[in-house]
């Protein structure tokens, strides 16, 4: 079983793969019983985004022309001409509609896997809503392969729901970070509205209600909607168990509670006030007491508003407007189908290796549950090298399930030499709570050093699955 050939290198199928046992085909979640009926995993089986398995075949792409916002964030700063920071509201240069339109279909012919075009910013495309419906209809117009994407406050998407119906957008991601005006008003400086600029809870307390209102009416116009939620402890982190069971209720499919980031660098409200971000099991906690009540995302990388590539890579640099203006675009339909065939066989292939694994693997209610960390470069395999790691994949996996709970950043640790000691125990403090690292090679010192921190070094090149539940068997025993 090898991955589906595309001409491309073979970074661009990245991270690893979803749950075995109960995850229904999307994905997104194996611990909740909700089911998944077979249209909406139809819609979602080409998104990155919004299923987990998805994502370790297919690519997005950010445009970003959306400037302005009409609520501030204290938990946001926007830059442009940044290429430094990976994080929502940064991006290197602004495109007008055409460039964008230019871009996309560039890039879709370099990357044909690359299958959604998302507006998420650096403002909020509802705010700049000229710019935004001009380069979905350029794209519709040209690439009709392509899914169309926006993110939104939801300070105006009642106003436009119509318009994103007619332009057949079916995904909608909504920033919902609370259902009780009190604590809005921790979260948001200002909300501007009507041409009136609102504070305090006067302010978040319009912003909730066309959140509320907005999500209503994506559920009357039958358009997917996921809701992100940051988590900010001490804020909002012990109320998004509520926002979870409201936001299902007004018929959100897909929750993603992402960790607030925080550093005085980012020149953020909280990042100069000192408000610190969740940890992994912080973070953790309220995901699994939220994932009962409807589908969890674990696997967002809280993207640039320019990202290019696979969820976990940004290849925005390769693409720069000095760069992608002299490429003649790319885009060819058939060819797009032919590389997805592919994948899609591939797929099938790693589904049927997948079952094959557990097939007479028992679970009893006794067996422990311990957490693994991964090196992969995609497709579901165990297959990157120790040093080269830029992230690590952690599942759950006690016996004979193998369930995918978050990603965690490193740097790399092959840095010719520079730097290593200091990378190295950031890594090992990055993935302590794990009783292995799955990788496909790794130097002695370094497998020495893991093992004296309690962490076991296993290198094979193989179905993530299979690897895992192998050294599970082991652990087990021992």
């Amino acid at each position: 079983m090898t991955p589906p050939v595309t001409g491309l290198s073979d970074s661009l199928v990245t991270e690893s793969t979803p749950t075995i046992a109960k995850s229904g085909g999307c994905g997104c979640d194996s611990s909740t019983t909700v089911e998944v009926d077979e249209k909406l995993k139809e819609r979602i089986a080409k998104h990155p985004c919004y299923s987990e398995e998805a994502h370790h075949h297919y690519a997005r792409m950010h445009v970003a022309v959306a400037p302005a916002c009409n609520i501030q964030c204290n938990y946001c700063n926007r830059k442009y001409d940044c290429a430094n920071e990976s994080r929502p509201g940064v991006v290197s240069e602004l495109l007008t509609p055409e460039e964008a339109a230019h871009k996309v279909l560039v890039i879709a012919g370099k990357i044909p896997q690359m299958t959604v075009l998302g507006i998420a910013g650096p403002g909020d495309p509802l705010a700049n809503p000229e710019k935004t419906f001009r380069t979905f209809e350029l794209i519709a117009d040209k690439a009709p392969d392509i899914k169309l994407c926006l993110s939104t406050n939801g300070l105006m998407l009642p106003e436009y729901i119509d318009r994103i119906k007619q332009l057949n957008i079916d995904h909608v991601t909504i920033t919902l970070n609370t259902v009780d005006p009190e604590i809005g008003a921790q979260i948001y400086s200002w909300v501007h509205y009507n041409r009136r600029r609102y504070r305090g809870v006067e302010g978040a307390k319009i912003l909730l209600e066309k959140q509320l209102e907005g999500l209503q009416a994506l559920r009357e116009a039958d358009i997917l909607c996921k809701v992100n939620s940051v988590m900010i402890p001490g804020i909002n982190d012990q109320h998004l168990v509520e926002v979870n069971k409201v936001i299902r209720e007004n018929g959100a499919f897909l929750h993603n509670i992402m960790p607030l980031i925080s550093a005085p660098e980012h020149g953020t409200h909280f990042g100069l006030t000192g408000q610190r971000g969740p940890t992994q099991i912080e973070l953790k906690s309220v995901q699994d007491q939220c994932a009962g009540n409807m589908k969890m995302m674990r696997h967002c990388r809280q993207c640039r508003a320019d990202a290019v590539g696979l969820l976990g890579e940004d290849r925005s640099q390769e693409f720069t407007k000095d760069k992608f203006l002299e490429m003649a675009p790319e885009y060819d339909f058939d060819k797009r189908q032919e590389v997805h065939e592919g994948i899609e066989k591939f797929r099938e292939e790693l589904q049927a290796a997948r079952e094959k694994v557990v097939a007479g693997k028992t679970q009893t209610a006794s067996n422990p549950k311990i957490l693994v960390a991964i090196a992969t470069k995609g497709g579901g395999l165990v297959n990157q090298h120790f040093g080269h790691a830029k992230e690590f994949q952690v599942y759950e996996v006690d016996g004979r399930e193998v369930r995918f709970i978050s990603h965690r950043k490193v740097d790399h640790y092959c840095q010719g030499g520079y730097g290593e000691a200091a990378t190295f125990d950031n890594i090992v403090k990055t993935i302590a709570d794990c009783k292995a690292v799955l990788v496909s090679k790794i130097g002695e010192s370094p497998k020495e050093k893991l093992l004296q921190a309690g962490i076991q070094a296993v290198e094979a090149y193989d179905v993530i699955e299979k690897v895992a539940l192998e050294f599970y068997e082991q652990w087990n025993k021992g």
